[in-house]
């Protein structure tokens, strides 16, 4: 009779903290600047469903952490320093808040930018081991695919070196990063002239001007003269990412510097901003992503005297290409449940956030993000026939396809896959025609996986010191047979 009296007299409110206690990592919110993690979403199981082998892989991956991207160091990371540079006579020692400026050094220089941080080939060692425990059956890849930017090339330099265990076991091919390449690239947007880098960036700055005004009245009446912009408050934040992935830590992420609401601000705008450029919002998104999809998915298909040589398939990108893949897909679509795609972009509003929204970055665009395809043999699995089924997981989260989900968990069966990708093909191709290319010799598909011009790439051993090959110039296009 006690207990029953005892928790009659504790409130509801503390009676519910008692079971429950409320979490925020910034690190897990920052779109294209954060950290690896797998948000696990939705929470569906990674291990392959009852009775299911996985007997080839493809992933697409964005290369790993770098230390700032040119843009964001040159819009606002720099500015920021400078200006904090340039204020000599705050004493930030007595702003609690801010009281780690007084000896702060800045994380990054303008020599820096984009090169690979310790932290990012950490990340992309891990994700080498990773795959070999995900796949322990399949064959050594004989090669991996990367565009001919150094921080992806060193990205799969350092997935290669985990992942084999001889030297010189495993070539990285360099794919020359053409703007007058078609779909043949790992880098189709820069080749498809309809496509505008800058796209997104007048939507994202209307949310940026709303969640900053708050922040920007409570820094500058804390540190009067310095007068805190709306891009110094996003620099700062960006700071958060940028300085983890090269000291592992920053007090930039400090919660009571900005709150958790804050950050989700942050996060909103930067979704905004991907919606708009390589999301839902650009009519050419899932044009620029279905090669790389549709190249995938049939050689998943082929048999092996179709040209499938390996078991595992993996490629490095840019930040671009990951979420038109996904467009592509049918995958983190907001109106998927409601609604039609012509009204998309109202499931995006610019003056408050839609926290019910599928589409967010920092789920689909971590540094070292990664889309897998992988083709299953099932056998005995329960309500379900033998044969070969295909499923897609984003950063270790299995997606259902939409309209294909007919077979063991989150899997498609053969027949349903192939309605699915035909169905994906009608409604995107055509890529040299809705890019509007007005250069010669372009393709809408991709080969690189079988096409013998492309070469047998460079060996990575673990040891192996490599040549300053991996710049955009000539001798790329050479040993990429371009």
């Amino acid at each position: 009779m006690f207990l029953p009296v005892v928790l009659g007299l504790i409130p509801l409110s503390s009676a519910a903290a008692l079971y429950s206690t409320y979490n925020f990592d910034p690190l897990e919110h920052l779109g294209g600047v954060a950290p690896y993690f797998s948000p696990q979403d939705p929470p569906t199981d990674p291990d392959p469903p009852q009775g299911c082998i996985p007997v080839r892989a493809a992933y697409l991956v964005r290369h790993a952490a770098i230390y700032a991207n040119d843009f964001d160091y040159e819009e606002y990371l720099e500015p920021f320093i400078k200006k904090l540079e340039n204020h000599t006579s705050i004493d930030w020692s007595k702003i609690p808040s801010l009281s780690f400026l007084a000896t702060w050094v800045p994380p990054v220089t303008e020599a820096e930018e984009e090169l690979l941080t310790r932290v990012g080939k950490l990340e992309a060692t891990q994700l080498g081991v990773s795959l070999s425990f995900r796949y322990p059956g399949f064959r050594t890849p004989q090669r991996v695919w990367a565009s001919s930017a150094e921080r992806t090339f060193e990205s799969a330099k350092a997935l290669v070196r985990a992942f084999e265990l001889d030297d010189n076991t495993i070539n990285v091919v360099s794919i020359y990063e053409s703007e007058e390449g078609g779909a043949d690239t790992l880098t189709p947007y820069d080749s498809c002239p309809a496509y505008s880098s800058s796209a997104g960036s007048e939507q994202s700055a209307v949310y940026q001007e709303k969640f900053t005004k708050p922040i920007m009245a409570r820094l500058n009446a804390q540190a009067p003269g310095f007068n805190f912009t709306s891009d110094d408050i996003y620099g700062m934040m960006e700071l958060c990412g940028y300085e983890s992935v090269i000291r592992g830590r920053s007090p930039f992420c400090d919660l009571d510097l900005f709150s958790p609401d804050d950050w989700l601000g942050w996060e909103y705008t930067a979704d905004v901003q991907y919606h708009y450029n390589v999301g839902y919002g650009n009519d050419v998104a899932g044009v620029i992503g279905l090669p790389w999809f549709n190249a995938t998915a049939n050689l998943l298909m082929g048999a092996e005297a179709d040209g499938a040589s390996q078991d595992l398939y993996v490629s490095f990108t840019h930040r671009e290409l990951p979420p038109t893949v996904l467009v592509a897909m049918g995958l983190f679509n907001n109106s998927e449940f409601g609604g039609s795609e012509a009204t998309i972009n109202d499931t995006m509003p610019l003056d408050r956030i839609n926290h019910r929204r599928a589409w967010k970055s920092s789920h689909v665009l971590p540094f070292l993000s990664n889309i897998a395809v992988e083709r299953l043999n099932c056998t005995g699995s329960y309500g379900h026939s033998d044969g070969d089924y295909y499923r897609v997981l984003v950063n270790d989260a299995p997606q259902e396809l939409p309209d294909c989900g007919d077979g063991p968990g989150t899997s498609c069966s053969r027949q349903g896959f192939t309605t699915y990708l035909n169905d994906r093909v009608a409604r995107f191709e055509g890529y040299s025609d809705k890019c509007g290319v007005d250069y010669k010799n372009s393709t809408d598909v991709l080969t690189i996986y079988s096409d013998p011009k492309i070469g047998n790439g460079t060996a990575v051993g673990k040891r192996a010191v490599e040549s300053k090959h991996l710049r955009y110039n000539g001798r790329i296009a050479k040993l990429a047979g371009l």
